[in-house]
């Protein structure tokens, strides 16, 4: 029973890690490929590393867990950051996006540095 329900993880696991890389040549924007990228890939590796878990003694179980922590810790701020970081650089398509929270930041940053005279290097 523990090999079929190891099975089911590693295949399940393997086949979201496919279609998250699928999602990367396929998806036409940076949004949409941080997406395909963070959530497929992680859930997909939750599920192998599950899967491993399984065939393995629970002492080595413990280091698997550890590794998919990082990964669920590690995954969506470095998401966070790419994508901002494409915002910035104008890499996003601004047509492309429902909602632009960072707009409002972004213009009143530029506004207020105009009138200060100082410029943000960030900006």
């Amino acid at each position: 029973m523990t090999n079929v329900l190891s099975s089911v993880l590693l295949l399940g696991g393997a086949l979201f890690c496919v279609l998250g890389a699928l999602g990367m040549l396929r998806l036409p924007d940076v949004p949409s490929r941080l997406q395909a990228a963070t959530k497929p890939q992680t859930l997909g590796l939750l599920l192998i590393l599950s899967g491993t878990a399984l065939q393995l003694p629970p002492s080595y179980a413990v280091g698997l867990a550890l590794v998919a922590l990082f990964q669920v810790l590690t995954a969506p701020v470095l998401s966070q950051f790419l994508g901002r970081a494409a915002y910035r650089t104008g890499a996003v398509e601004e047509s492309t996006l429902l909602c632009d929270d960072l707009k409002a930041v972004r213009d009143g940053s530029r506004d207020s540095d105009a009138e200060s005279g100082s410029a943000s290097p960030g900006a």
